[in-house]
């Protein structure tokens, strides 16, 4: 299916023609124009806002994975000690990122239909194995779910563990983000979710304690964040020839989203969640956690109804016109998602999208 009449897949998500009409601008080359550079340091101060920070902010050309990888290789020497923190598929997945560059890792497994708890295993795991970070993630998709951050970075602060690394992927915009009051150290941001973009871009608040660490591994592949430091000084100093028209897209979508406002965008996210996981309960459905408090407001995780296949179900709503996700791992063909996120994340298409489920279930 081409296009989705009914689009609730929890990324990439649908694209407002608002966004979509930044792209059709012609821009010269981004290497030898000044206006580049005044567009992507507007677009980065506005991020800043998006991801609660002070700390500068790189708008990465590609999408969220290539923030994920690009933090470990510019932080990472082989043999550094890495502390993974996992409630699901890209917790765990992060570990072994980490490991294929070289780190020595710890995995910290809680399951997969709960967040981060027992913080005093948390808390003895870094005593004991003293790393020089900490991997976590906000918003755990695939399950649905919001880990809580402030705690682990209260932890990081007081056994002075250099760095915090998380990935937000799926919560900045749609939930809030507070990178400097949480102390991390890497915020690590995609486009394709709740910003409503096309998956081009990826954007990254680095601290100055980050900064100083990138500077001495190094690293200088074509994710390297280290090119970055000196990129804004003249035309020309890029790594890479920038994404004109993915920095106007960025630009485009959170010029939307600060206009409406972040408490509203947030409000209006919490709404949508409430009404889709008590709606898909009044229908006889079950969600993949049984703690809806520590749901992500940007996406919902339900079994899927008994009596039915995942191919089967998902068939069934694509002849209706919905498209949701399906999930991975342990989850793959036992649970499919809404992703009410961004764009997607208004009511009158989360009733259309029930209205769809309930028909197929009953």
């Amino acid at each position: 299916m081409e296009t989705y009449p009914i689009p609730m897949v929890p990324g990439p998500v649908s694209v407002p023609k608002e966004v979509l009409q930044a792209y059709l601008t012609d821009f010269g080359s981004p290497d030898i124009e000044e206006e580049f550079l005044q567009m992507y340091r507007a677009t980065a101060g506005m991020m800043q806002t998006i991801l609660g920070t002070q700390n500068e902010v790189i708008l990465h050309t590609g999408e969220g994975m290539i923030a994920l990888w690009g933090a470990l290789n510019s932080v990472l020497l082989p043999g550094d000690r890495v502390l993974s923190l996992s409630t699901g598929v890209f917790g765990s997945g992060i570990c072994e990122m980490a490991q294929k560059v070289g780190a020595e890792t710890r995995l910290v497994e809680f399951p997969f239909n709960a967040t981060f708890g027992q913080f005093d295993v948390i808390e003895d795991a870094i005593k004991e194995f003293k790393p020089k970070m900490i991997t976590v993630v906000h918003c755990e998709t695939p399950s649905g779910t919001l880990n809580p951050i402030a705690e682990i970075g209260a932890l990081k602060k007081k056994y002075r563990v250099p760095l915090l690394y998380m990935d937000c992927v799926a919560s900045m915009a749609g939930a809030p983000v507070e990178t400097d009051d949480w102390g991390v150290d890497l915020s690590l941001g995609g486009s394709q979710k709740a910003l409503s973009a096309p998956p081009s871009m990826s954007m990254i608040a680095v601290s100055p304690v980050a900064w100083e660490i990138i500077k001495q591994v190094g690293y200088a592949g074509y994710d390297a964040f280290l090119p970055f430091a000196s990129a804004l000084q003249a035309p020309g100093n890029f790594p890479y020839t920038p994404y004109w028209q993915g920095v106007a897209v960025i630009k485009a979508a959170v010029g939307l989203i600060l206009a409406e406002g972040l408490p509203a965008v947030f409000a209006r996210h919490e709404q949508v969640a409430q009404y889709c996981r008590q709606r898909l309960v009044d229908m006889g459905l079950t969600l993949f956690y049984a703690d809806g408090a520590i749901a992500s407001p940007t996406v919902t995780a339900v079994n899927v109804a008994e009596g039915w296949q995942w191919a089967d179900f998902d068939a069934a709503l694509r002849s209706h016109g919905l498209v949701v996700g399906g999930s991975y791992g342990p989850m793959a063909g036992k649970v499919f998602r809404l992703g009410h996120m961004g764009h997607q994340a208004r009511m009158e298409l989360v009733q259309q999208a029930l209205d769809v489920i309930e028909e197929v279930i009953s």
